[in-house]
């Protein structure tokens, strides 16, 4: 049967199906989205809590653990971390891939809601959460600042105005104000002053919370008019608080002017964020997982210029970073890439068919194949991307080896008289069933991709069934389009179809060596043997990694001052550090702020983000900007900091110092304690590691009041009546709220500066007593100090310690793993301290321990589809046996090139699976219809296979080599992901080309003499 035939004899009704496919594709085209990756992102939500002044160890008693509690209970609740520090909770709940986000959020808040009863009735912030994974590195960062406004109406702007629209935009998760000075009303009480009328700071807090309200008070309904009830009963103006009356001493009354002063300051004092050496305020605005990042981005610079307008004068808006920059310049890279691809692979078939009319024809087809698959792509809702990009261009290389095994044949028959459009018929009749082999086997390269589970499988799907959907649309045109093409256009004689000299003569000297091989049959199964052993060899030594670090130009920096250390001397470290980055050649601006917020879990950790230029206007990669940086901050005293690039793909849920993670945990809070510091210093030893980092922070310092409760029962003070009056002095506490309509401003209680400084000045301090009296602090307590960690953590309920790490220069990430696994074996740490890898790493041991399968998943299809196509049980092996040499060739390339082997390059050689095997299937496809059709011997047979199928062997390897050389020579942005992929597959191609033109033929006839021996000793058997 001829499928071509229909297609060869209607010309129009085949070009105008061609212009339908066509259309379609561009239509598709246009309705695409672009996106660095394709959307896969485990559901992730965090839920956040704010109790100013209490101690770490107090949220996670107080908060922390009846959240946790209540959120373990939810289904399909596969992470959960929490961070508990000074006045902040962070709880960051991951979900199985199944889940949806927004069922997921449902589950969240109903489990906020059965934790209220066991929560703090007065919290000022209770529990909120967030539909974003908090490592995932923001969208877009925005700096105000202003030379004319003071900060505090800037973060005014800031909050009122831009987070809450930002917020409200379609795909953002959250929008954060980090190094925020949100204005408030602070009312600084001097204890000397309050001692010396008799007053104590509890009688402040209730004087003025009582004398700033704002409730509902009625109305009248006369006869003919209603009123509503009004009063001036909210001090809404900060100028009126120093004249508020807190008691009356002998017919007097005191004011607060009297017992202190009240400033018109911020409400968190310890807290500011600078921009470029400026004071600023900094807004980070972070995705919902799952949200295409660039439509995002559109929907917020679309909004910006009417925020703009609403702002006050005097205030900027800078876009510090906007990561869809390079995801854009990442994607037209990759399209580039694609063009430059399609341009060579049509070149290819130029110089082997020297024909205008020839060359046309796949210039056609490829084009169209690929614009076909584009159509398909948005039915399934894909987007254009570095994977879907970067499958098209691979497929570039060998979807046109269908049209290019059509037209050859064709050729060869005009070459020998026929007119053009009988060698169509001839030529498509004999080629077609080739060629859906070619495509069927092909496919069921791709067939394991489709199956691979997790986040990884989710992640690559996109890119296998783009490839399958090229293939196909591709062996649909070569079956159509090129065999009428070439009836109808290619015309008889020499001048459209000369190979050239210089081919005959390539074809003469290889007949030669092949016959030379042939007589030597033994040695070269023994090379094919070696050649299998080595790739075995190979694959267990060669470095293993999970995805090539890319080049996003962020880096984002941490910065760890020492656990003791005051916000005012951190201040100065901070500005040193981003003085430091700014001056790097490479970089184009620096946003810092420090602060217990979002992202920074304690007071002693600062954050910087660093903003490269693009990729073309500077020299250094991100990670030689790292090492470059790193060396200039280790200088500062005082200060630890972390860098890492910022990565499109982002696994964990827990913000780490650098990029992989790995998590001791226990249920003794003590014991994991004294364990976690003891394996730090042991992996701070190994040379496959560098910037070994910790959450675990247990230097801090805590002044411990130790009351002598019997001294106190006895003078009436309860414990009650102590924290409270600790927490007015020293907390921040937030008194009293003034409400405006655009939002609310606290009023915060404290001592005057001066007895903020130390623990000194608890002396000072006067508890009431439950008679009524004054009772000095020092009465019934002593004041003792103690080391606490600044931060406690969590995952599954447990006490967590996370180390973090970075790779040294050389080391892989395989190589790191097997090493911390050691550690963890040569300390003999108990058995209730269970150590595991979080994040990238925990993926990369799930996919490392997949990868053998995978490939075994793909020979065992490869083998069931060709043994269908060809009835038999021995030729697939044959055909099979060309796969070592691709893989050795990829396997040595990667190794040559200083690369691992990563889950892309991995992907490169299952590939090579599918185009390395072409050859065998074209060579042996032609011999048995030798043997079958013209009584040739296997010998005969094979020669002429492999002489006749030269031209096309080469053609298509030359087309599928330079379809993937763009790729292995890329630099450009987004190219670390990508190049791995290309350097396999031409190093596969490259050796296996040499090999396999010699050793199928050998093997093809060791087999048939197989087949011979066992059909004479089996009279009865089956066909092989």
């Amino acid at each position: 049967m001829n499928i071509s035939a229909p297609f060869i004899h209607r010309p129009v009704a085949t070009w105008l199906l061609a212009l339908a496919v066509v259309l379609t594709g561009a239509l598709g085209f246009r309705l695409l989205p672009v996106s660095a990756l394709p959307q896969v992102d485990f559901p992730t939500i965090q839920v956040s809590t704010r109790l100013p002044g209490a101690s770490a160890d107090t949220m996670a008693s107080l908060i922390t653990t009846p959240l946790e509690r209540q959120f373990g209970l939810i289904p399909g609740l596969s992470v959960m971390t929490s961070t508990s520090s000074q006045g902040a909770s962070a709880i960051t709940l991951q979900f199985d891939l199944s889940k949806s986000i927004d069922v997921a959020a449902e589950d969240v808040q109903a489990a906020i809601n059965a934790a209220r009863g066991v929560l703090p009735q007065a919290l000022p912030y209770p529990p909120v959460y967030s539909k974003v994974n908090p490592a995932d590195p923001p969208i877009l960062t925005l700096a105000l600042t202003s030379d004319t406004l003071p900060i505090t109406r800037v973060n005014d702007v800031a909050d009122t105005l831009l987070a809450q629209k930002l917020s409200q935009i379609s795909g953002v998760g959250r929008v954060v104000v980090e190094g925020g000075q949100r204005p408030a009303v602070r009312v600084q009480m001097d204890p000397a002053r309050l001692a010396a009328y008799g007053l104590s700071l509890e009688d402040v807090r209730a004087a003025l919370s009582k004398a700033n309200v704002d409730l509902p008070k009625g109305s009248f309904d006369g006869v003919s008019q209603a009123l509503s009830l009004g009063a001036n009963d909210q001090i809404s103006d900060p100028a009126h608080y120093p004249t508020q009356v807190i008691a009356w001493r002998n017919g007097a009354p005191v004011r607060v002017q009297d017992l202190g002063q009240v400033v018109e300051g911020v409400e968190d004092s310890r807290a500011a964020g600078w921009y470029d050496g400026k004071p600023a305020v900094i807004l980070n605005v972070q995705r919902q997982p799952g949200a295409n990042i660039v439509a995002t981005v559109d929907r917020i610079s679309a909004k910006l210029p009417e925020l703009r307008r609403a702002m006050p004068v005097g205030v900027t808006v800078s876009v510090l970073a906007d990561r869809t920059e390079t995801i854009r310049a990442s994607v037209a890279d990759v399209e580039f890439t694609l063009v430059l691809t399609v341009v060579l692979v049509i070149g290819v078939i130029w110089v082997f068919l020297r024909s205008p009319r020839a060359t046309l024809i796949p210039a056609v087809a490829l084009p169209l194949s690929l614009v076909g698959t584009f159509g398909v792509m948005a039915l399934a809702g894909f987007s254009l991307d570095n994977l879907s990009l970067m499958a098209l261009t691979i497929s570039a290389g060998f979807v046109v080896d269908d049209a290019i095994v059509m037209i050859e044949n064709i050729v060869r028959y005009i070459e020998k008289g026929m007119k053009p459009l009988e060698a169509a018929l001839t030529g498509a009749a004999e080629i077609g069933f080739t060629i859906v082999s070619l495509t069927v086997s092909l496919v069921a390269v791709f067939i394991p991709l489709l199956f691979m589970e997790g986040i990884v499988g989710r992640l690559f799907r996109e890119f296998a069934l783009t490839l399958t959907v090229a293939v196909v649309v591709s062996a649909v045109v070569s079956l159509t389009l090129t065999p009428m093409m070439c009836g109808h256009l290619l015309k008889g004689g020499h001048e459209d179809a000369k190979s050239g000299k210089v081919f005959k003569s390539l074809t003469g000297l290889y007949a030669r060596s092949l016959d030379w091989v042939l007589g030597r049959q033994a040695a070269t199964l023994w090379l094919a043997v070696a050649t299998l052993a080595g790739t075995i060899a190979l694959y267990i030594l060669v470095p293993k990694g999970f995805l090539p670090s890319q080049d996003t130009g962020m880096i984002i920096a941490t910065t760890d001052g020492r656990p003791e250390i005051s916000f005012r001397a951190m201040v100065e470290l901070q500005r040193r550090a981003a003085d430091i980055a700014r001056a790097d050649p490479d970089v184009a601006a620096v946003a810092s702020f420090l602060g217990t917020g979002g992202v920074n879990i304690t007071a002693n950790t600062g954050h910087m983000t660093i903003v490269l230029k693009p990729r073309k206007r500077r020299d250094a990669s991100a990670e030689q900007v790292i090492a470059r940086m790193s060396e200039a901050l280790r200088p500062v005293a005082g200060l630890e900091a972390h860098l890492k690039a910022a990565q499109d793909i982002q696994l964990s849920p827990r913000t780490s110092r650098t990029q992989f993670q790995y998590t001791l945990t226990d249920i003794d809070a003590a014991e994991l304690a004294h364990w976690a510091p003891r394996v730090l210093e042991r992996l701070r030893a190994s040379p496959l590691l560098t910037d070994l980092a910790s959450d675990s922070q247990d230097g801090g310092l805590q002044a411990d009041i130790v009351i002598d409760r019997d001294k106190a029962a006895r003078l009436g003070v309860a414990p009650q009546a102590i924290d409270d009056t600790l927490y007015d002095a020293f907390g921040q506490r937030q008194i009293s709220t003034i409400y405006s309509q655009v939002n609310q401003y606290h009023v915060i209680l404290e001592v005057t500066p001066e007895y903020q400084l130390g623990p000194e000045t608890l002396g000072a301090i006067y508890v009431r007593s439950s008679n009524g009296g004054l009772v000095p602090l020092a009465a019934f307590a002593k004041v003792t100090r103690s080391r606490v960690p600044l931060a406690i953590t969590h995952q599954g309920q447990f006490p967590a310690v996370t180390l973090s790490f970075n790779l040294a220069p050389g080391a892989s990430l395989g190589q790191a793993i097997r090493e911390i696994e050691t550690i963890g074996r040569e300390l003999e740490m108990p058995e209730t301290i269970t150590g595991d890898f979080s994040g990238d790493a925990a993926e990369f041991r799930r996919s490392l321990e997949n990868e053998p399968w995978l490939i075994l998943a793909a020979l065992v299809v490869i083998y069931i589809v060709l043994g269908v196509l060809y009835e038999s049980t021995i030729h697939p092996v044959t055909i099979m046996s060309t796969l070592p040499s691709a893989g050795i060739g990829a396997l040595l390339a990667l190794m040559a090139t200083g690369n691992d082997l990563s889950l892309v390059g991995l992907i490169g050689i299952i590939l090579l699976m599918g185009i390395v095997k072409k050859n065998a299937i074209m060579m042996i496809d032609f011999a048995l219809e030798a043997e079958r059709g013209q009584g040739m011997s296997p010998r005969d047979a094979i020669v002429q296979a492999s002489l006749l199928r030269f031209r096309p062997i080469m053609m298509t390897t030359m087309a599928a080599l330079l379809g993937a050389l763009p790729l292995a020579i890329d630099s450009g942005t987004g190219s670390e992901l990508r190049r791995p992929l290309g350097i396999s597959i031409v190093g596969g191609l490259l050796l296996s080309q040499l090999i396999t033109l010699y050793t199928t033929p050998v093997i093809y006839l060791a087999f048939e003499r197989l087949k011979s021996r066992f059909s004479q000793s089996s009279p009865a058997g089956g066909t092989a």
